[in-house]
């Protein structure tokens, strides 16, 4: 079994050192032999059937870069797109992608990439700086509707270009300075940067075969990617096949010769392929069996920087009055869920954002049955007397109807409040968020990068990936002052301020517990390496013979 820190250590250990990143990274002259460490020991591998299957936990809403939002589309768009740089498999620090190099200037506002002449689409074609440049402008134009534009935030004038309120985005700080040379200028110093230009909403689209295709430009037949593996099949609902991609500029250090993405929904499914062989990775477990697949060997579980929690569509009465809002908080036992439920070392929390890097949030509402009737009562309704059935929407997983339903037990119990489950397929789940289409709707944040801005910008006013509908100008200004200040200790202090304002005084979100990472993965393995944000670069993965 592998062994599992505890989550609070293993943080403590695992993240990366913004500080000392600039300084390190600031010619990007890391070399190409830091992979040396990440290869084979001998040639045993050769021998083994070099396929990696994967299940991806349902259907992807889609793989256009600039729309998607979750976690299974993210590891599809790892495995067939490249940004400027990505992270290393291990340390998480960021190394060279589509760029080879990059300068910053001295006073950490203008970043300098250079571009390999090697860097290929799937179908020959070069990557140029211009590819960037459409792209970036693709995801800010306000029709594309990316929910994640406000990634591009600290690149200077993107944010007005994203809101409307400039047209010309030649004022946007992108500038092609020739074929293989992209300047970008912040509006200040951002120590994370670099890691925002490893996320899937900076990397390049094909904008030729997107204009072309439309909502059609990823298709099998029709999808042009620059990632160390290419599209060959997709089966709805069922799997989605990759090969490695033979204009990759790294192409020779790709050992995988598949790449299979399954889409069962269901655990229990995955666990049982597992079991049979047929299975490499199982990205989640069947929470009921949960002591039974702990003591496999093939058992993992690890930190996680992710938090579990419930968004409150504050414009539906009676969830537009702070108080019930507060009594929902307070009205039930986190423990019961994270220690009697889940088992894996769950954190309860009644704050949102995990303690990192020296930042420790705010400790939230707990749980406390009087206060929350109080407060109940005070808002109208005694002992729940009078309160309409809450909906609670949930995308369809076993173990997310089993917290719903732990959790509407107490809150019948303690609050006298009755709960409707609703749970819809990925699609339609999200979807019904985007339309805030909901009284409580389940979401899980997977930190984007190592930084507390990732976790609380997400509330903003107006935020793509808000969805609750509420918004407070004093939280939007703590957050616009932390990303203008480089000061670690006073942006802690303005992100604190933030968050107690987000679970302790207005309460827009019900937070329940930190996540951590459990699954399954198969000794055949090698080249995997656990980190907190769960991300895997496919093309160091290798398949070793069975014995």
């Amino acid at each position: 079994m592998r062994p599992s820190l505890s989550v609070a250590l293993a943080l403590a250990i695992a993240l990366p050192t913004f500080a000392g990143e600039v300084t390190q990274n600031r010619t990007g002259d890391l070399k190409e032999d830091w992979k040396k460490d990440l290869e084979p020991e001998d040639d045993a591998w050769k021998s083994a059937d070099q396929t990696f299957r994967f299940n991806n936990g349902t259907e992807p809403e889609t793989l256009d870069l600039h729309i998607m939002t979750g976690v299974t589309e993210n590891r599809l768009a790892t495995a067939l797109f490249e940004g400027l740089v990505s992270q290393h498999p291990e340390t998480l620090d960021i190394v060279p992608g589509v760029a080879k190099s990059w300068t910053i200037s001295a006073d950490l506002t203008v970043y300098t990439f250079h571009l390999r002449d090697d860097a290929k689409w799937t179908d020959g074609s070069a990557v140029e700086a211009s590819d960037f440049y459409d792209s970036w402008k693709r995801a800010l134009t306000p029709a594309t509707t990316c929910q994640y534009g406000y990634m591009f935030f600290p690149i200077k004038n993107s944010e007005a270009f994203y809101k409307g309120k400039i047209k010309d985005f030649n004022q946007v700080g992108v500038k092609v300075k020739d074929p293989k040379t992209l300047v970008v200028t912040l509006t200040n110093p951002c120590p994370y940067f670099l890691h925002l230009a490893a996320f899937k909403t900076l990397y390049p689209v094909p904008m030729e075969v997107v204009e072309a295709h439309g909502d059609k430009w990823t298709t099998p037949e029709n999808i042009v990617s620059n990632g160390p593996f290419r599209m060959t099949e997709w089966v709805a609902n069922q799997k989605i096949t990759m090969v490695p991609n033979e204009h990759y500029w790294d192409r020779k250090n790709v050992r995988l010769k598949k790449l299979v993405a399954y889409a069962y929904n269901d655990p229990e499914t995955s666990y049982k392929l597992f079991r049979q062989g047929k299975m490499d990775w199982c990205t989640s477990i069947p929470t009921p069996k949960v002591d039974e697949i702990k003591r496999l060997p093939d058992y993992y579980a690890q930190p996680y920087l992710g938090s579990y929690f419930y968004r409150i569509n504050v414009e539906k009465a009676p969830f537009n009055d702070v108080r019930v809002r507060k009594a929902l908080t307070m009205g039930f036992d986190r423990e019961i869920i994270t220690r009697d439920l889940l088992k894996g070392g769950q954190i309860p929390a009644g704050y949102f954002c995990p303690n990192m890097l020296g930042y420790k949030a705010p400790k939230g509402l707990r749980y406390n049955r009087i206060k929350a009737q109080k407060l109940l009562a005070a808002a109208g309704f005694p002992k729940g007397k009078g309160f309409p059935t809450i909906d609670l929407l949930y995308n369809t997983q076993e173990s997310h109807k089993q917290v719903a339903e732990a959790i509407a037990r107490q809150w019948k119990e303690n609050l006298g409040i009755t709960v409707s489950l609703r749970n819809n397929e990925w699609k339609v789940y999200l979807a019904e968020v985007d339309k805030r289409n909901f009284h409580l709707a389940r979401g899980g944040w997977i930190g984007d990068y190592v930084d507390p801005n990732t976790f609380l910008d997400l509330f903003m006013t107006g935020g793509g990936n808000n969805n609750t509908g509420w918004g407070n100008k004093r939280y939007d200004d703590l957050i616009r002052k932390a990303a203008k200040t480089g000061v670690q200790k006073d942006r802690f202090k303005f992100f604190y301020e933030a968050e107690k304002i987000l679970v302790e005084e207005d309460v827009p979100i019900i937070p329940i517990y930190i996540y951590v990472n459990q699954g399954l993965l198969s000794e055949r393995v090698s080249g995997w390496y656990e980190n907190v944000l769960d991300h895997h670069t496919y093309q160091y993965i290798w398949m070793e013979p069975a014995e």
